[in-house]
């Protein structure tokens, strides 16, 4: 098969490798991201960046790797398989950790149908993320339970699964009523910078975020492993939804995500990529080249056990979750509440 370029969203552009360059279907490239190179540069609708002399075009397609540098994304690439993965706005995340603007993501639920967090708008909503591989899975009815008990306040969830089979996620799901998202490609992880499931943000009616990055159950199921109860989290959310009244940690930074930080999660996104085509050699490179980089990011390392091979729930997850505990447990959020 040709080579692959993945996008932010997951889209996959032909891609191939002429002259030590990652070359691009300029068509694909546009239709995928809707950045079109014109005379007057690069551009996205009305807004056009000027390429400033920067010869992104070729006769064979456009240069995946000056593409990012007008872009000013991150990008990964692999020459030798004629890959690679392009990086989401770093504007868009920093917007939303310093200006607390909710950055948008646009999602397909477990049928495939697309639903935009940003269709919330007008309500209280939580962005819940959780995963299969982590036991964070049975906290569904939990927040399903609080959104019965203050429906007359009219308090939403834009669940969200930071998994790649659908119909897996399905089994764990059957006690929420509202859709559930399944995020393949890790844009909720990279545009919230976000280093672990589950993570809970709170937005408000008019699409700011109230509480950033939160470690935060729905239920106590496993609350004795984790050392971390459901009920002081869930308290503070229905004093929020009934009163707009915030916990102190409300005011707490969140840290941005490092360059090997974002870089790993493009090549967890190109290595599950490769995965769904059946190339099983180039999708283990990329995992491991993740998890090197990345190796306390939880969305990364755990996330890519399931997909090869291995037991999120096993003894290297154990291991795994000694050592994250042994380097002070880092992770992009407030303390708990």
């Amino acid at each position: 098969m040709s080579g692959i370029f993945v996008t932010e969203d997951g889209t996959e552009v032909t891609a191939e490798t002429i002259d030590g360059k990652l070359l691009l279907n300029a068509a694909e490239f546009a239709k995928a991201t809707k950045w079109e190179l014109k005379d007057i540069g690069l551009c996205n609708g009305p807004v056009c960046i000027p390429l400033r002399g920067i010869e992104v075009a070729t006769p064979h397609g456009l240069d995946a790797s000056l593409l990012a540098q007008v872009l000013r994304r991150r990008v990964v690439l692999d020459l030798e398989s004629e890959s690679g993965a392009l990086g989401g706005d770093p504007q868009v995340r920093s917007a939303g950790l310093m200006d607390r603007i909710a950055p948008e993501v646009v999602l397909p639920d477990l049928d495939g149908n697309l639903h935009a967090l940003s269709s919330l708008r007008g309500a209280k909503a939580l962005l819940v993320t959780f995963a299969t591989w982590c036991g964070c899975r049975y906290d569904l009815p939990g927040w399903q339970g609080l959104v019965d008990e203050l429906a007359e306040f009219g308090l939403k969830v834009y669940a969200v699964a930071v998994d790649e089979d659908a119909e897996k996620v399905r089994r764990f799901t059957s006690d929420f009523n509202a859709p559930v998202m399944i995020d393949r490609h890790h844009v909720v992880s990279e545009a919230y910078a976000m280093s672990n499931v589950p993570t809970v943000v709170w937005i408000d009616e008019m699409g700011r975020v109230a509480l950033p990055n939160s470690l935060a159950f729905g239920t106590d199921t496993f609350s004795d492993f984790t050392g971390v109860q459901s009920g002081p989290h869930l308290d503070a959310v229905r004093t929020w939804v009934r009163t707009g009244a915030l916990p102190e940690v409300a005011s707490d930074p969140v840290s941005d995500l490092s360059g090997d930080e974002i870089d790993a999660r493009l090549h967890f996104r190109l290595a599950a990529a490769w995965r769904r085509h059946g190339r099983v050699d180039e999708a283990a490179k990329h995992f491991a080249i993740a998890s090197e980089l990345a190796p306390f990011d939880w969305t990364v390392r755990r996330a890519a056990m399931p997909l090869t091979g291995r037991d999120p729930f096993g003894q290297e997850f154990l291991d795994l979750y000694d050592q994250w505990q042994g380097n002070g447990a880092p992770y992009h959020g407030v303390r708990p509440i």
